[in-house]
């Protein structure tokens, strides 16, 4: 099929008695054709019933702008999803988790919560089994992450959930690539990847990254001679691509696949025909019709939505007001209870006021009679505190006299003993008197001077003490902005299966690693995070001649 799956697609039954033939008619982004084909042409089962599959034989470079029907975009998202179920296209763990959510999106619509519980995927297929073996995880895990996912793709509409999808899948490294085994002229064995790029060569155990790519506009003419391919470069300096297949038949294939690919790779690069102006046109204006009827079913569902809130917070209001007018109604029945009991109790209250007014005028005779005797105990009262303030000056008085006496008797004590030592001693003179013998006066010799006493001068030296003053710096703290700021933020969907990739690492199962899966991690260890397109142009950055040469020399 060429430009990409058939929008529109009719075949008759097949009978036992009839011929074994049907009728294909195809609706492309540049033709319209209608053929006939003989089944038997074709390697069918003799089972029956016989099952077709129609699947786009080539695959465009950029579906957004390429699948131009809705039909078209989903038959084309069937496609694709398959083969990345059943393996035919290696899609990364956490990728596979992403394209999942956007699988669940576009058949269910928008999350919610009430409707979509727990376990609403067990029956479904979103993931390779290869990645579901390859990680220690529940079905139950692996349907929270699809869901978590799941959730922020609300106000997808399916052809945009399908696109997206689509968008991602077109970048993988085996998306759209046909795989032939072939042999270089040393006989090494080879694989030809032939894609909407052009032909890439691969190591046979390497499927994801092509050892040398020549694009299509490096291309001047395709041809084969029995099992001999032969690609002549548009240089016609540079010798020609040559290669051996393994059948005739299989060289039948890839020149239909070259011949188709290389005319819509040139395509693709010239104006659009009217028809497929036409094509666009009419798949904007219904995918605009689409938009605005999306736009008018959500502002009426929100609408909806908003006089449901307010109908459910009337009836809210006048439950709660029930319930208030129920619960004044036992109020005001309890007032009345209240009221009478009151009027009682006023009752049995004015009485003892009576009796009490009574008991006040006898206590205020009694409080009266009780103020006469206090102010004649009050004079009493004074007249004792005065007796008993004089009686303490009086003692005060006789303390200091008595302590003045005490004073004199000691005195006289003091000069009765001096008076005793001085008669004793005059005593013992009269005594010493009357006993020494008659001598002549005699000069009593000088009493010699007492020596004299040494001064002692203290010089304090006085040790000088020089206190400079210290000069204190002033620490300044200057706290600078963060000027940094990241010149490219990551995209969501690089940090999301970054994310994933990091939370479900610890569950890997190393020993269940396929050969793809060890390729692609070191092929991302490398840091090879560029795409597919960029990945092959730099493949092509090379002259074709070089190329061709690598080729040889494998």
């Amino acid at each position: 099929m060429a430009g990409a799956i058939a929008s529109r697609m009719s075949f008759s039954s097949l009978k036992r008695k009839q011929p074994k033939t049907f009728t294909v008619r195809i609706v492309t982004m540049d033709a319209e054709m209608e053929f006939n084909c003989e089944v038997l042409d074709h390697d069918v089962s003799k089972e029956e019933p016989v099952t077709f599959h129609f699947l786009a034989k080539f695959y465009p470079e950029n579906a957004e702008e390429e699948l131009v029907q809705e039909i078209t975009q989903h038959l084309f998202f069937l496609q694709v999803k398959k083969q990345i179920l059943d393996e035919k296209i290696y899609c990364p763990p956490e990728a596979s988790v992403l394209l999942a959510s956007y699988a669940v999106q576009a058949k269910y619509g928008d999350y919610d919560p009430s409707v979509h519980k727990r376990g609403f995927l067990a029956q479904e297929e979103l993931l390779p089994k290869r990645v579901i073996n390859l990680y220690q995880m529940t079905p139950e895990m692996w349907e929270e992450r699809i869901t978590a996912w799941y959730a922020e793709h609300r106000g997808r509409a399916r052809d945009e959930a399908e696109m997206e999808y689509l968008k991602i899948a077109q970048d993988l490294e085996m998306y759209g690539v046909n795989y032939f085994a072939i042999r270089n002229k040393k006989g090494t064995e080879l694989l030809l990847g032939v894609d909407a790029l052009g032909l890439h060569i691969y190591d046979p155990e390497n499927r994801l990254t092509a050892k040398i790519s020549f694009p299509w506009n490096e291309i001047r003419n395709i041809s084969y001679s029995d099992k001999e391919f032969t690609i002549k470069p548009l240089d016609k300096k540079i010798d020609v691509f040559k290669f051996n297949s393994s059948k005739l038949r299989v060289n039948k294939l890839i020149l239909q696949l070259c011949i188709g690919n290389h005319d819509l790779f040139m395509r693709r690069r010239k104006a659009d025909s009217l028809e497929v102006q036409q094509m666009k046109a009419q798949a904007r204006e219904e995918k605009a019709r689409k938009q605005m009827e999306r736009q008018r079913l959500a502002r009426e569902k929100q609408m909806r939505e908003e006089a449901e809130r307010t109908r459910d917070e009337l009836e809210r209001r006048l439950l709660q007001m029930k319930e208030e007018a129920t619960m004044a109604n036992e109020a005001l029945m309890r007032s009345e209870e209240t009221a009478d009991l009151l009027a009682e109790k006023a009752q049995i209250t004015e009485e003892e006021a009576k009796l009490l007014a009574q008991k006040a005028a006898e206590a205020e005779q009694e409080m009266q009679r009780i103020k006469a005797t206090a102010i004649r105990t009050e004079e009493e009262k004074r007249l004792m505190e005065q007796k008993v303030l004089e009686a303490e000056v009086l003692a005060l008085k006789m303390a200091e006299e008595s302590e003045r006496r005490a004073k004199e008797a000691d005195q006289l004590k003091q000069d009765l003993q001096e008076a005793r030592e001085a008669e004793r001693r005059a005593k013992q003179k009269l005594l010493e008197i009357t006993t020494k013998p008659t001598y002549p006066p005699m000069n009593p010799l000088p009493a010699p001077l007492p020596p004299d006493i040494p001064s002692f001068g203290l010089i304090g030296d006085s040790l000088p003490f020089d206190f400079k003053d210290t000069d204190m710096k002033r620490l300044s703290m200057e706290i600078e902005k963060e000027k940094v700021e990241y010149m490219e933020k990551s995209k969501h969907l690089q940090e999301q299966l970054s994310e994933l990739k990091t939370e479900i690492e610890a569950l890997k199962l190393k020993e269940r690693e396929t050969a793809l899966d060890i390729l692609h991690s070191e092929h991302a260890d490398r840091g090879g995070t560029s795409s597919k397109h960029n990945t092959i142009r730099k493949l092509t950055l090379q002259s074709a001649k070089s190329r061709v040469a690598f080729f040889e020399e494998l």
